[in-house]
Order: structure tokens, then C-alpha cells, then sequence
């Protein structure tokens, strides 16, 4: 169900930008509306791994580079990728004291996953593995794809409205002459929708991982531990420099929401995250990949 409503919500993403283009400036905003989706949309897939990595410093994790790091990490990975039937990711290493990880990359054959290195001195190897597996559940689901295309539309619908505004609406064309009215709406409107349909799809996906860190592990107690500790750690040690463009690929938002931003919020609260994962105790994992080994 969950795909089923990515799926419908990136559908509005893409119908509301097209929609204001029209209203703004007839056929001739929906041409240029539909151009700035492809090419933002093109960007965002080749581009939007580096771009994250770079923001954030990122440094590789190698037995080179970043040693220790590298022989407590990559083994926990190594072995989860076998169990995922994935590739081995690349790995890199945030010089950063808050506590957060993600996964970034346009498939799972040019996968990324990143670490703070606040979250490898917070968490134990169990924890760490749930938030690992977390994590290649975005890649195992191309949610780091999905995602990437509602930012970028989200962006466009954005870019789309200051257009208007600075331009306005009404500009005849061929065909029809678009409503100056619907401009100004498109302004303040459309932004306000496209970041929520964008969130509301961040919120499922992170459901799904969380199951598939439920799953690949054999248990979900390791990351609601995880999803503990982070959320303390947030708290305590904010990220320096984190960027709101970025915060949907982190386990964890890293800033803090509560009352009405949560409707903005890119992650679910943690508590519905965690009730999610007790529920999936018993049975359901007894014969999962990590318990068969």
C-alpha cells in the first residue's frame, strides 16, 4: 500500500506542476512547466548523491582512509548486503558530533552510505546494524530514486510559483489567456502543497525501511534501540550546517519538529516509528534472512 501511494502522491507532485503552469500562463507554462520537471528531474538522478555527500563533507571510508572506522563498519555491512542480496555500497564518514546516517546514490549499483561520526561513538553494534539495515532498505527499494524526484518536483513547483510572482500570471498565448487570479494562488498555495504531498511521501518510505531493517536483521529491537539513542542525540548535539533540501535522506530529521511543523516533518514522529516496530515482534520474523543464516 505504501508503493501504491508513493506512487499516487508523485502523480499530484507532477499533475500540480503542470496544473500551475497552465493557470499561469496557458499553454505556454505548461511546456515550460513539463521542460523544468524533466531537467530538474534529470539533475536530481545523476547528480543528487554528490551534491548530498559533498554538503555534508563526507569523507570515504576506506582501509586507507579512515582505518578504524572501516574494519568496525564494513564488515556489518558486508554481511547485510549478502543477506539483501545487494551490492557492497561505498561508505563515508561525516565529521560531524550529531548522531545521523543516510543513504543516498540513483540505484542500488551506485549506492552511498553515509555515517556522523556522532552515531558510531553513540551506538553499539547491534543499534548500528538496525540503522545499517535501515539504510540499505532505502536502496533495496529505490527510495533514495523516489525521493529524489519529489524534492526535485517539489522544487519546480516552487521555482514555478517565484516565476510567477515575479512575472505574473495572465499571459496570452496561442490558445488561452491564463488567470492572474490563479497566479496569485499558485504562489501561495502550490508551494504549501508540494511540500506536503513531498513529505507525506518521505513518511512512507521510512515506514518501509524500518520493516526492512526488521526483516534483514531478524529482529527489530536493534534500531528501535537505535531510533532511542538518536533521537536523545539529536536533540542534544544539533547538526552543524544541516540543510532542509537534505533532511528527508537522514534516519532521523535533524532538526527538531513538534505541534504543527510535524505535518512538514519529513520522518514520522519516532514513537509511531517505534509502535510500528514493536508490532513486528513474533512470528513474522522467525524464519527472516538474518535468523535462517
Amino acid at each position: 500500500m505504501n508503493g501504491v501511494k508513493t506512487a499516487l502522491l508523485l502523480g499530484l507532485l507532477s499533475g500540480l506542476l503542470l496544473f500551475g503552469g497552465q493557470m499561469i500562463a496557458g499553454r505556454s507554462g505548461l511546456e515550460i512547466a513539463l521542460v523544468l520537471a524533466v531537467v530538474m528531474n534529470f539533475a536530481s538522478y545523476f547528480f543528487s548523491d554528490k551534491i548530498a555527500l559533498a554538503t555534508y563533507s563526507a569523507q570515504p571510508v576506506t582501509p586507507e582512509e579512515n582505518p578504524e572506522v572501516y574494519r568496525r563498519v564494513y564488515p556489518l555491512v558486508q554481511s547485510l548486503v549478502q543477506r539483501m542480496s545487494l551490492p557492497m555500497p561505498k561508505l563515508w564518514l561525516i565529521p560531524d558530533a550529531s548522531p545521523n546516517a543516510f543513504a543516498t546514490g540513483r540505484n542500488p549499483q551506485h549506492a552511498s552510505v553515509a555515517f556522523t561520526a556522532g552515531i558510531l561513538q553513540l551506538m553499539n553494534d547491534r543499534e548500528l546494524e538496525g540503522v545499517v539495515a535501515h539504510e540499505l532498505g532505502h536502496v533495496l527499494h529505490r527510495d533514495i530514486l523516489t525521493s529524489s524526484i519529489a524534492a526535485t518536483l517539489a522544487a519546480a513547483i516552487t521555482h514555478l510559483a517565484y516565476m510567477a510572482m515575479w512575472f505574473g500570471g495572465g499571459r496570452r498565448d496561442d490558445d488561452r489567456e491564463g488567470s492572474p487570479w490563479a497566479g496569485l494562488l499558485m504562489v501561495i498555495l502550490a508551494p504549501m502543497a508540494a511540500g506536503l504531498i513531498q513529505m507525506a511521501i518521505s513518511r512512507s518510505r521510512e515506514y518501509d525501511a524500518d520493516a526492512a531493517s526488521a526483516k534483514y536483521t531478524g529482529s527489530p529491537d536493534g534500531l528501535i534501540a537505535g531510533l532511542r539513542k538518536l533521537e536523545m542525540g539529536v536533540e542534544r548535539v544539533p547538526m552543524n550546517d544541516a540543510s532542509p533540501a537534505t533532511a528527508h535522506m537522514f534516519i532521523l530529521n535533524p532538526f527538531k519538529n513538534g505541534g504543527m511543523t510535524r505535518l512538514f516533518s519529513t520522518h514520522p514522529s519516532t514513537e509511531d516509528r517505534i509502535a510500528r516496530l514493536e508490532a513486528l515482534r513474533g512470528d513474522a520474523y522467525r524464519l527472516s534472512p538474518a535468523r535462517a543464516r
